[in-house]
């Protein structure tokens, strides 16, 4: 299978609303290489596939913020109808009334880049949580920590700039 699209880029159209990890339909839409309005009449006219958990439709407020906060979605601010956002799941979903081979590649590198963010905050709940115990034990033996830390917290910044995926 031939990668069509970097999970960089990829990565950069998961956006984070309602405490969900989301893409917009658009972008969906732009990968699959269909109008963004074939692909909500194929998701209404298969609407039971797509739960409220699977799919949603930004409020105004949303809609708004995500335009104020990305370039490549101002033409969003004109539209008259709110975006919708699909889950990890529903963009899973999305293959099986997309069936083109197209719509299966890109659905199979889509949920890679979901993995991996999930991967990635994982991997950061973990590293939190060793520094937590690294200065819990400090304060408990009652050692000055204050330098030490600086400089751990410093190699975590470094890190965290070099792993992270962008917003």
């Amino acid at each position: 299978m031939n990668r069509i699209i970097s999970l960089d880029i990829l990565q950069k159209k998961i956006f984070t609303i309602r405490n969900k990890r989301v893409m917009i339909d658009r972008d969906l839409a732009e990968l699959y290489g269909v109008e963004t309005k074939k692909l909500n009449q194929a998701v209404k006219r298969n609407i039971k596939r797509f739960p409220a958990d699977f799919m949603f439709q930004l409020t105004n407020e949303e809609q708004a913020e995500l335009v104020t906060n990305c370039d490549h979605l101002q033409k969003l601010k004109y539209s008259s109808n709110n975006a919708y956002v699909f889950t990890e799941h529903g963009v899973t979903m999305l293959s099986s009334i997309l069936n083109s081979d197209r719509a299966i590649e890109i659905n199979v590198q889509v949920v890679r880049a979901f993995i991996q963010l999930k991967q990635f905050a994982l991997e950061n709940k973990d590293l939190a949580q060793r520094v937590a115990e690294l200065e819990h034990y400090f304060i408990e033996h009652n050692k000055d920590y204050k330098e030490d830390m600086e400089e751990i917290h410093q190699a975590i910044d470094l890190l965290m700039d070099r792993t992270k995926p962008a917003k």
